[in-house]
């Protein structure tokens, strides 16, 4: 997996000041992202071990509420499973952190509905979530007075309520 951007200080992409991982990759295309140039899967760098690292010092100091995982596509199969390893290594190393993700993808916690693509790594990775912001950004729903989301189809979902409960429920502040 190749990563476009990483942002160690951002206070756009979920509460607190955070960790942002712009992941490469998209298939969505969605008219008007705001992020066009990591659709391709190619663009940007190497997600290696070093970058890893670097990502889990970043995440370090008491002011940093947690990571937030953005693209391009966090949830395109091949990105699922370069990322659940990092994952794992946040919740071991970095417990009391947060893990927002957006997708491009919907969620549905019945499993007849989901189109997120499931992968052998897709649940364990979802369980690993605090937060997932889902849905494709809709320039047509374009709202900028939305909190964490673009669009006003997209859902920021509770995913420890949300598995918990087996239905879908919403994050609040």
């Amino acid at each position: 997996m190749n990563y476009a951007e990483i942002k160690p200080y951002d206070i756009a992409d979920g509460p607190g000041v955070r960790v942002s991982l712009f992941v490469s990759g998209c298939t969505h295309h969605c008219e008007g992202c705001f992020n066009e140039i990591a659709w391709d899967f190619q663009y940007g760098s190497p997600f290696t071990r070093e970058v890893q690292q670097k990502i889990l010092q970043n995440l370090q100091p008491s002011y940093i509420q947690g990571l937030t995982l953005l693209g391009g596509e966090p949830l395109e199969p091949d990105n699922q499973r370069a990322l659940l390893p990092f994952l794992r290594n946040v919740r071991r190393e970095l417990p009391g952190k947060d893990i927002w993700c957006y997708t491009g993808y919907l969620y549905t916690p019945d499993g007849v509905h989901r189109l997120i693509p499931q992968t052998e790594v897709t649940q364990e990775l979802l369980s690993y979530l605090d937060v997932l912001v889902d849905g494709p950004f809709i320039n047509a729903q374009k709202n900028i007075s939305l909190l964490f989301r673009g669009s006003e189809n997209q859902r920021l979902i509770d995913m420890k309520r949300t598995r918990k409960e087996g239905k879908v429920v919403f994050w609040t502040r």
